[in-house]
């Protein structure tokens, strides 16, 4: 068995890179850095704190890191402590007393920063710029900018409902009530709740739009908030209080990234074997923790055993689905990448909103697949995936690092495919290519 960890110098290098092809079953156990999700929120929940805190075994990643130099920019001090953990550095964050404006904030491709930052700019004083990658103007900011001018957020955005924008901060955020459209991103009511308690009068927030995607997003930082001391009220669905007060300054341990470790699973059901993860929480809101029923569903045996998780190829091979996946849409690139390979046809549906991701998520997986011989459908709200053989080709990145892990996992079993950029995969987890090679018994330096 190949047992694997995290080294922070391992980090996968820009550029194209041939996916490996699995010459046996894997048989693999691995350790993955912590959740973006959770580091991101945490992150600014320390940095809102009535005191110091430390963020234990964060991740270090491109998108962690966008989130670190934007509250470095806001005036929060963050340091790192060295300890023996696999993860890097631990992280102490140390609030500021005032946020401080005359600042620029570059949000990479992150959308946790750019929805997260933008109610914290409120609070500073003095002005406040935020821009992003090229890549990531498109990525929807109309209704967060709406809703942030509706709590007393003055927020110059030239009129175009998007980034870059400027906030004119006055120190403080009035709050109140307000309704939001989060149906593009369930980042919008996070971000919201993240800050609200230091909102003049709190916050009442009401979504009015037709669905709310990635639930467990929302969950994850009722609970964050709630671990400081925080009591969100849900008086119905959809609806949210928050009130103002201090959010207690803690001690925090990260859970590894449940998503992160999804291609590393399905890899297990693809060139069959198993794959372990250790550290798999009891209880978790990430999205992530849904894998041990889909996989399951998907014609995997799965167990958990001593906090770690294993897949392990099922006796009938992959499972052909129709799965909604309205509350883990970043899930569908990875469950897209096994249902290439499943029995019959898969739909994947309820995850409309992954169009306005790091790309167009629907079209680029399905451009993807039809580019190397196989065939997949756009829908309204999903996808619909036909196996059929497939060939090696070039398989575009797109910017974005799930769609370049899928294309890690569809090249285990097919000769050939070449990815364009796997460093996009350095946004959430920097050693990709370093534990996917180990996970098949590679050295780093070997050649597929």
């Amino acid at each position: 068995m190949t047992a694997l960890g995290y080294s922070p110098s391992a980090a996968t290098p820009r550029g194209e890179w041939d996916a490996p092809v699995a010459a046996a079953a894997v048989d693999a156990t691995l350790t993955v850095p912590g959740s973006k999700s959770l580091t991101n929120r945490e992150l600014i929940l320390a940095a809102i704190a009535d005191g110091p805190g430390i963020l234990r075994a964060p991740l270090h990643s491109d998108d962690s890191a966008r989130m670190v130099d934007a509250l470095r920019a806001l005036g929060v001090g963050i340091d790192e402590l060295e300890t023996d953990s696999l993860f890097g550095p631990d992280l102490q964050v140390t609030p500021p007393a005032t946020f401080t404006g005359g600042t620029t904030v570059d949000c990479g491709q992150a959308g946790t920063v750019m929805r997260f930052i933008a109610p914290l700019a409120g609070l500073a004083r003095g002005d406040v710029h935020v821009t992003a990658h090229e890549s990531a103007l498109h990525r929807p900011m109309g209704a967060m900018i709406r809703a942030l001018r509706d709590v007393g957020v003055d927020i110059d955005d030239g009129g175009h409902w998007a980034l870059p924008f400027s906030v004119r901060g006055h120190g403080h955020v009035r709050g109140g009530e307000v309704e939001i459209d989060a149906s593009q991103s369930s980042q919008f009511v996070s971000g919201l709740l993240l800050a609200a308690a230091r909102f003049d009068v709190g916050l009442r927030l009401r979504h009015v739009g037709s669905r709310l995607p990635s639930i467990p997003h929302i969950d994850m930082t009722v609970e964050s908030l709630a671990h400081r001391a925080i009591h969100v009220e849900r008086p119905a669905p959809g609806e949210w209080i928050v009130p103002a007060g201090p959010v207690r300054s803690k001690d925090v341990a990260i859970e590894p990234d449940l998503s992160n470790a999804a291609p590393f699973l399905a890899a297990a059901m693809v060139a069959g074997g198993s794959v372990t993860v250790t550290g798999w929480p009891l209880h978790s809101t990430q999205p992530g923790a849904l894998l041990v029923d889909i996989l399951a569903e998907m014609g995997a045996r799965v167990s958990r055993r001593g906090g770690a998780l294993t897949v392990a190829a099922g006796d009938d091979g992959i499972l052909g689905v129709d799965l909604d996946l309205s509350a883990a849409g970043e899930l569908a690139p990875t469950l897209f990448g096994l249902a290439a390979f499943a029995d019959g046809p898969t739909v994947l549906h309820g995850i409309g909103h992954i169009r306005g991701h790091e790309t167009d998520r629907i079209a680029a997986l399905v451009g993807n697949l039809r580019s190397i011989g196989g065939e997949a459908h756009e829908l309204e709200d999903g996808i619909r995936i036909v196996p059929q053989p497939l060939h090696g080709g070039e398989w575009k990145a797109h910017h974005d690092h799930r769609l370049a892990t899928t294309g890690a996992l569809i090249g285990l079993k097919v000769p050939g495919v070449r990815i364009d950029d796997i460093g996009t995969t350095a946004k959430t987890l920097p050693q990709f290519a370093t534990l996917w090679r180990g996970m098949l018994g590679m050295d780093a330096t070997d050649r597929p």
